[in-house]
């Protein structure tokens, strides 16, 4: 639009007359509305022309790069599918959610590979967003390890016995990315609405009920 005001006809200018004001105004007095507009249009190209083409083409190409980068910073994490494009994101940091979802990780996942650790967390917020688990991260995560039974925590690491301490500085920074994406809304496409997983050096009794939706790694994937 800056750059082709120079370029407007009385034709065009009736046009925008005519959309603001409605073609009834154009019939009664239409050649003084012709008059203003076109005067206005011409004290806008006089006052654009001080501006140079050089500085028009830098406000034209920026006004037309804002839907786009909108549009990237709603689908931040939906491309990011190698652990180079992990890395290439900043530190994650968040709340008490974002913790246990990448303490989680980091004990359940962090040996698998991007994918295993997206779909293990995919499982988490599964859970969080179903009617039979809790309505939390931390509760989902901490789900039975208060009942001193060894096996009744729904995530082993809970029930091990084990100080949870992250020795791997490295592997915890690339889960507390992993968790920020998936609590930011990345896309969970993976295990296909699991709320269920077990290595596959195990095979659980309620593995015979539910219907397997994934192997990822170590992992297969089963919802209700």
């Amino acid at each position: 639009m800056i750059v082709s005001i120079k370029h407007m006809t009385k034709g065009f200018v009736a046009l925008l007359v005519s959309t603001a004001l409605g073609t009834s105004a154009i019939a009664e007095n239409s050649s003084p509305l012709l008059a203003q507009m076109s005067s206005i249009l011409a004290d806008e190209h006089a006052t654009l022309s001080f501006v140079g083409s050089e500085r028009l083409a830098l406000l034209s190409r920026a006004s037309t790069k804002l839907p786009n980068a909108a549009k990237n910073t709603r689908s931040t994490g939906a491309n990011i599918t190698t652990k180079a494009q992990l890395n290439a994101l900043p530190r994650a940091n968040g709340n008490s959610e974002w913790r246990c979802l990448a303490e989680a990780l980091y004990f359940e996942a962090r040996g698998e590979s991007l994918k295993g650790q997206f779909a293990v967390a995919e499982v988490i917020l599964n859970r969080r967003d179903h009617k039979r688990f809790p309505s939390s991260v931390c509760n989902v995560i901490g789900q039975g390890s208060t009942s001193g039974k060894k096996y009744a925590c729904q995530f082993s690491y809970k029930c091990d016995g084990r100080a949870e301490v992250f020795s791997e500085g490295g592997a915890y920074i690339q889960v507390g990315k992993v968790a920020r994406l998936m609590l930011d809304g990345k896309a969970r496409t993976i295990t296909k609405g699991a709320t269920f997983y077990h290595t596959g050096a195990v095979r659980p009794k309620w593995s015979r009920k539910f219907t397997r939706t994934a192997k990822v790694g170590s992992h297969l994937f089963y919802r209700l």
